[in-house]
C-alpha cells in the first residue's frame, strides 16, 4: 500500500479503458475514492461499478465541478489522462486544423484548465497531486503524427512547470512517459505504431505499477519503459545524431507504406 494515496479523493479522466482504467483500479485498490471520467458514459459507468467508484462522464476539460461535488467538495489527486492522437497532415498536404485544435485542447489545455481550477484549494491546504499522462513522445517525438508529438511536448512542459513552481508549497506532480501501451490508441496509431511502438508495448497495469512506484519514491518523471531515459540523454547530448537516427526510422517507415 502507498500511504500517500490511502483515503485520497481522486479524479481520473479518460478512465473508461486503457491506462485510465488501470489507474482508477489501482487508486481504488489503495483505498482511494475515485471519480471515473470518460466521454463514453457506458464505459465510465462500467469501470466505476467494477471498482466501487463514481462515474462522472463528459469532456475532461469541464469535468471538475461535477467531480468535486461527487467527492464531497475536495479533490486530492487529479489524473490528467484523457488524450487524443491525431494526424494533422504532412507538409504539402491539406492542413487538418481541426485535428491540431483538438489535440491542443485535449492534450494540453485540459491540463491547464484543471490546474487553474485545482491550485487555489491545493495551495491553501498545502497539498495536492497532479498526475499527467504524457508519453515518451513528449520527451522524444513520434513519427507520422506532428500534432501528437508537439502537444505531448507541451503537456510535459506544463507538468514540469507546475512541479518547479509549486513543489515547495506541497503540490506533487508526476509526468508519466511510456512508449507503446496496449490500448485502443496504440491500435489506432497504424503502421507507424506497429513499427516503433508495438514491439516493446506493455500493458496498462504496467503503467500503473510505474506510477505507484514513482509516488512512493516521490519522483516527477515516471518511465514505464526505462530505456527512454537513455534515449532522452542521447537526444540531449547529440541532437544531430539523434535526428539522423530518427530520420532513418522515418525512411524505413515510408518504404513500407
Amino acid at each position: 500500500m502507498v500511504e500517500a494515496v490511502q483515503g485520497a479523493k481522486v479524479v481520473v479522466t479518460g478512465a473508461g479503458g486503457g491506462i485510465g482504467a488501470a489507474l482508477a483500479r489501482r487508486f481504488a485498490g489503495q483505498g482511494a475514492k475515485v471519480v471515473v471520467n470518460d466521454l463514453d458514459a457506458e464505459r465510465a459507468g462500467a469501470v466505476a461499478d467494477e471498482i466501487g467508484g463514481i462515474a462522472v462522464p463528459g469532456d475532461a476539460s469541464s469535468v471538475l465541478p461535477d467531480a468535486r461535488d461527487a467527492l464531497g467538495g475536495t479533490i486530492d489527486v487529479y489524473c490528467a489522462n484523457a488524450g487524443v492522437g491525431r494526424d494533422g497532415g504532412e507538409p504539402g498536404e491539406p492542413l487538418d486544423e481541426q485535428g491540431w485544435a483538438l489535440s491542443w485542447d485535449v492534450n494540453v489545455m485540459a491540463h491547464v484548465r484543471a490546474a487553474h481550477a485545482l491550485l487555489p484549494d491545493w495551495l491553501e491546504r498545502g497539498g495536492g497531486r497532479f498526475v499527467s499522462t504524457v508519453s515518451a513522445a513528449g520527451l522524444l517525438t513520434m513519427i507520422g503524427t506532428a500534432p501528437y508529438s508537439v502537444t505531448k511536448h507541451g503537456a510535459y512542459a506544463f507538468a514540469e512547470w507546475l512541479s518547479l513552481t509549486y513543489r515547495h508549497r506541497g503540490v506533487k506532480v508526476h509526468a508519466i512517459c511510456p512508449q507503446g501501451v496496449r490500448t485502443d490508441m496504440l491500435t489506432a496509431s497504424g503502421s507507424a505504431g506497429d513499427l516503433v511502438l508495438k514491439p516493446t508495448a506493455i500493458e496498462p497495469d504496467d503503467v500503473a505499477d510505474a506510477l505507484f512506484r514513482g509516488i512512493d519514491e516521490d519522483r516527477f518523471l515516471i518511465l514505464p519503459h526505462p530505456e527512454v531515459a537513455e534515449y532522452y540523454q542521447a537526444r540531449a547530448a547529440d541532437p544531430e545524431r539523434w535526428l539522423g537516427g530518427m530520420n532513418r526510422i522515418q525512411r524505413h517507415w515510408e518504404s513500407t507504406r
